[in-house]
């Protein structure tokens, strides 16, 4: 019989995240040595991450990190998925998250591709989240990575659910003064998930499309034809006041708009991103 004990099983399973029967094998197989049960845990993991491609990773976190640079402050935000919030939880999986995090903030990576291929441990992000995945017997992707510079970056993150790691996270980049209120407009984004800073940002293409299916819409229900413009443009504006975040009615007083809190200030917001894991 392998000379280990139950404390050896703990110890393994926390280190390792693999499953209680997969630990008790790998001690056999190693004869109680934890360092050969390790390895022969992630080589028989690794086997299976191709199997593992086709599957859903829906679950996971966000984490965020901010830093001084030369043009004021630069938000970093990175998405790592996992298959089940079992995992997504697991301290193991949080600490890939963090050392992604850090490759991220160290290689000025923006956009997934180039993170995948950023370096960390002796290795790549890449390797090292496939690495994981074999440990943690699931499937893991690096889903997004977004960079928010500004005078100044505001972040905040949300848990979904208290025993959870972050699901939502949000930059905030705005000039000194709109600083003030920059906390409270990240929590506003991550309520009401705004796709366009102003309305000169949502794209030609969109605003064209939005304006013909109100035009259909409102043919289609009958409207006269003297009225259609008017009916249009109020429709036009309430596609705005629901994507753009300085049209929106704001979280905290509906009564008032997010771009009158943010004048009140007298400052303004120039950037921001949002992201909710596996939306």
């Amino acid at each position: 019989m392998a000379n280990y004990t139950a404390a050896d099983i703990k110890a393994l399973r926390e280190k390792t995240g693999a499953g209680m029967m997969d630990v008790k094998k790998a001690l056999d197989e190693a004869d109680g040595d934890a360092e050969k049960a390790t390895e022969i845990i992630r080589v028989k993991g690794l086997k299976g991450v191709a199997k593992r491609e086709g599957r859903a990773a829906s679950d996971g976190l966000v984490a965020i990190e901010v830093v001084s640079d030369d043009a004021g402050e630069t938000g970093v935000m990175v998405e790592l998925n996992s298959e089940t919030d079992f995992v997504a939880k697991n301290q193991v999986f949080v600490t890939l998250s963090e050392k992604v995090l850090a490759a991220a903030v160290a290689s000025g990576a923006a956009d997934v591709e180039s993170l995948l291929a950023a370096p960390v441990d002796d290795t790549t992000v890449g390797g090292l989240i496939d690495e994981t995945a074999a440990t943690l017997g699931e499937k893991l992707v690096l889903r997004r990575v977004a960079r928010v510079s500004g005078e100044k970056v505001a972040s905040y993150l949300h848990r979904t659910a208290k025993d959870l790691p972050p699901q939502v996270g949000v930059l905030v980049a705005t000039d000194a003064a709109g600083a003030e209120v920059a906390r409270d407009v990240a929590m506003h984004i991550a309520a009401y998930s705004p796709q366009y800073l102003t309305r000169e940002d949502v794209p030609a293409d969109v605003v064209e499309s939005e304006r013909r299916i109100a035009e259909e819409t409102s043919r289609n229900e009958g409207k006269p034809e003297a009225a259609l413009p008017k009916i249009i443009e109020g429709r036009m504006n309430g596609f705005f006041k629901e994507s753009v975040l300085l049209d929106q009615a704001f979280a905290r007083d509906p009564k008032t708009t997010v771009g009158k809190v943010v004048e009140g200030s007298g400052g303004k917001v120039t950037a921001f991103a949002r992201f909710r894991v596996g939306a």
